[in-house]
């Protein structure tokens, strides 16, 4: 863990000189002589130690009145790992303003989520990154504001009212004093091939840590897809998006070092949080070097993760739909859990066009399945009891699954509902709330590989082996589950 890693002068600066790429988003260097704020992984050459100051977030770099670099563009960095792997207050609220909830909400809004005062917030977020959440909020404004300028033809007013900014004046205002371009400069300096030959398309590319291995990532999303919602095309995975302000549809493809993504927004207002959503469904802010070391020290896992390191862990665009698919899936085959998902999405989704064809509908909310018939399911009677009670929770919002969920407290309510065993509550904590140290030691894909390499296979002996794997547990079952030649270990022809 890197924690608080901005306040190891040393160590920072070591990184910096290295050009180490891994450490891209724990930190900024702010450079003292020429006012500009950098990743570590900046290809200029580094300043003099005491001409650097390091600072926790892009947004405190631009309270501090530095612009970004014009080379290394730090404001394109993945993201820090640790909102990822942390479930306290700021973890939790970071999630939530890369999800849009600041600018669509407010920052009572944003402390109203979290069950504190916007105080509280206000004083853990300072501490701790150095900006408050309108600070936090604007950075992310700025960063989307960037990519629409450079990627779209869309006029100004509205790449401005798109990025969430509230009039083209304080957009024209924070554009020259995060980029020291205006607007207008910026989208003269962008590569000519950059915006898209599709109207209405946005075409950019996602970064990572490096290595990211794809192929269980990619097989999981394609072997599992929903027909009508998602589907493996072309080389990329495609699915429809539900999002704040309308939906949109997404193709991600693996590529060496980025993901591809296109996307077709009925709202650009929404672009944000479709980025966002991408890349938590890909895990792509993970730290794969750290969770590999830990789990290359145990003499069992070694050979799986130096065949393929860099395994993510598959997650959500829709914490709620994935609950849904997970009850769906109990105890049948992937194909089966597919074919009862298609059922309800022709039933209950809601129509979308898709100019490619394939893709068909949105995924159900809750509210829409609280009236589906029971009698119409065609499962066993008791899982058709915790599907409609699941559902009847989501949608009276008794049950709350999101990016800001607690991980411990949302475990133990989904185990409250009846039908609702380990395995379904872990399976969701791993893949919808994003815990990392979420574990299936009932899982019979996790036993049997537990079995072929000499593990204990029994869900308690196998809980204790696997404590030395923690805080990335669900990273050890993406490796285990990866001995299987089952099609979600395959990435897709």
């Amino acid at each position: 863990m890197r924690q608080g890693m901005y306040t190891d002068a040393e160590r920072c600066v070591r990184a910096v000189r290295s050009k180490d790429a891994r450490f891209d988003g724990w930190f900024y260097t702010a450079v003292l002589t020429t006012g500009v704020y950098c990743r570590p992984s900046c290809p200029a050459v580094p300043p003099r130690p005491e001409h650097m100051v390091f600072h926790p977030s892009a947004a405190a770099c631009q309270q501090a009145g530095f612009r970004a670099c014009k080379r290394c563009r730090p404001d394109t960095s993945p993201g820090s790992p640790e909102w990822n792997v942390r479930a306290d207050l700021v973890a939790r609220a970071m999630r939530l303003v890369a999800d849009g909830v600041v600018d669509r909400e407010g920052v009572t809004g944003l402390a109203a989520r979290l069950g504190c005062s916007t105080r509280q917030i206000e004083r853990q977020l300072l501490a701790e990154l150095g900006a408050g959440p309108l600070a936090l909020a604007r950075a992310q404004r700025a960063q989307t504001a960037r990519l629409l300028v450079e990627t779209t033809n869309l006029p100004m007013a509205d790449v401005a009212f798109a990025a969430g900014f509230s009039s083209v004046r304080t957009f024209n205002d924070t554009v020259r004093e995060v980029f020291a371009f205006s607007p207008s400069e910026l989208r003269a300096r962008a590569p000519k091939h950059a915006a898209a030959a599709t109207p209405g398309v946005i075409t950019l590319r996602l970064p990572f840590r490096a290595p990211l291995h794809p192929d269980n990532l990619f097989g999981h999303l394609a072997a599992t897809a929903v027909p009508g919602v998602e589907e493996w095309r072309d080389g990329a995975y495609r699915r429809t998006l539900r999002l704040p302000y309308g939906h949109g549809i997404v193709a991600l493809a693996p590529r060496p070092d980025h993901i591809a993504c296109r996307l077709a927004l009925s709202d650009p207002r929404d672009l944000t949080v479709a980025i966002s959503r991408c890349r938590r469904l890909l895990d792509l802010d993970a730290d794969p070097v750290a969770v590999d070391e830990q789990l290359r020290a145990d003499p069992a896992l070694a050979p799986l993760v130096d065949k393929a390191p860099g395994r993510r862990v598959p997650r959500t665009v829709d914490e709620a739909e994935f609950a849904v698919r997970a009850v769906l899936g109990q105890q049948v085959s992937t194909a089966a859990a597919r074919t009862h998902a298609a059922r309800l999405v022709t039933a209950h989704g809601t129509p979308v066009d898709d100019p490619e064809g394939g893709l068909t509908h949105l995924f159900p909310t809750p509210e829409h399945l609280a009236a589906l018939d029971p009698d119409a399911l065609a499962m066993p009677r008791t899982r058709r009891t915790t599907l409609t009670t699941l559902v009847r929770r989501l949608a009276d919002g008794d049950l709350r699954l999101g990016a800001d969920s607690d991980w411990p407290e949302t475990r133990a309510a989904l185990l409250a509902l009846p039908g609702v065993g380990p395995w379904t509550a872990d399976v969701i904590a791993m893949r919808a709330l994003g815990d990392p140290d979420a574990f299936l030691p009932t899982d019979l894909g996790v036993r049997r590989a537990a079995l072929a390499l000499g593990l204990p296979s029994t869900p308690s002996a196998l809980t204790t082996r696997a404590a030395a794997w923690r805080p990335w547990r669900a990273y050890a079952v993406q490796y285990l589950w990866a001995t299987d030649s089952h099609p979600i270990n395959v990435l897709p022809a």
